[in-house]
């Protein structure tokens, strides 16, 4: 039986890409009591009731994750909360980095507090790949964000709320993603490039909101998932969506890396690796050391790194994620 079948779930910035697929899958195939979308833009909000035939197991909030009381009435009656909401475009980020401090984390740590306050039994936050040894602010406050998630499980104490964290990469079509500007840019056969060398994790939107279903499945609280992906090389990339066009090398943005990171060799050692998956431990007190089954303790020195992994996609492969 699904996790979420019969429950009242909260997804905050709801009204992104993730959340709109999210909305979509669950109720299509979870079955839920009802689903609460948390987001800032009353527009976003009315076209996804029209997207969505105005199903009436859905809710729109208009609210900000960095308002506590919203929050504290937002999550009234609900069981699950998937936390989706962030300042992620990083020149933005750079260019505004108290923003994005008062929503990363002031706005991670509001909804700890209602959560545990409304005793939801269940919430998963959403990170990313350049939370891993973090070099721009984006990256940053969602590596305090994580660590709050992680230890809101200590807080919680003998409350039923448990808290769990889910890592992936670029995701395929989502805003900010590299497919809509060399789509865009296609018709004048010249494609900027930051790097020849640049390699990413990818993941299309399917897929992450998969993994985060099925991450509430199993968590326990306190867990950092992380889903093996394919890793791409951008230039592949932009021969998939114009093989005739001319790349013209820009070099990195400020806050941009070479090749993206999900877990680091200091991580490393409180991961295991669960087949499609890896989880990394909790380094706390409160963690029972439990072990997922059939999962077993990653080698000394593991690092997931997008330019060293085993599994790379081929320019075919992206060309019809680009279609999709």
């Amino acid at each position: 039986m699904s996790i979420l079948k019969g429950k009242s779930i909260l997804i905050t910035g709801g009204t992104g890409s993730f959340g709109r697929r999210f909305v979509k899958a669950v109720l299509a195939q979870h079955d839920p009591a009802r689903i609460a979308v948390l987001s800032r833009d009353e527009l976003k909000q009315y076209e996804m009731a029209q997207e969505l035939g105005g199903d009436p197991r859905v809710r729109f909030f208009l609210g900000d994750v960095r308002d506590p009381e919203r929050l504290w009435r937002a999550f009234d009656g609900i069981q699950v909360v998937v936390h989706a909401a962030a300042l992620k475009q990083i020149p933005a980020v750079e260019y505004n980095p108290f923003e994005a401090i008062k929503t990363n984390i002031n706005g991670a740590q509001n909804v700890i507090d209602a959560a545990l306050d409304r005793q939801v039994e269940r919430v998963i936050a959403l990170s990313t790949d350049k939370a891993s040894s973090p070099v721009n602010l984006y990256g940053a406050t969602k590596l305090v964000s994580d660590k709050l998630f992680v230890a809101a499980n200590a807080y919680a104490g003998t409350k039923p709320t448990r808290f769990a964290v889910v890592r992936y990469g670029n995701v395929a079509g989502s805003r900010g993603s590299v497919i809509p500007l060399f789509r865009r840019l296609a018709p004048t056969k010249v494609l900027p490039i930051t790097d020849e060398r640049m390699t990413r994790f990818w993941i299309t939107l399917d897929q992450g909101v998969g993994f985060v279903i099925d991450s509430l499945g199993r968590m326990r609280g306190g867990e950092l998932f992380v889903p093996k992906l394919p890793s791409m090389r951008v230039v592949d990339m932009a021969r998939a969506i114009a093989p005739d066009a001319r790349l013209d090398i820009v070099g990195i943005r400020p806050g941009e890396k070479l090749h993206e990171q999900m877990i680091g060799p200091d991580d490393a050692r409180r991961t295991l690796d669960a087949g499609t998956y890896f989880v990394i431990q909790p380094d706390a007190d409160w963690w029972a050391d439990a072990v997922e089954a059939g999962s077993t303790p990653v080698p000394e020195g593991f690092h997931y790194s997008s330019d060293t992994n085993t599994w790379w996609l081929s320019v075919e492969e992206l060309r019809q994620i680009a279609d999709a």
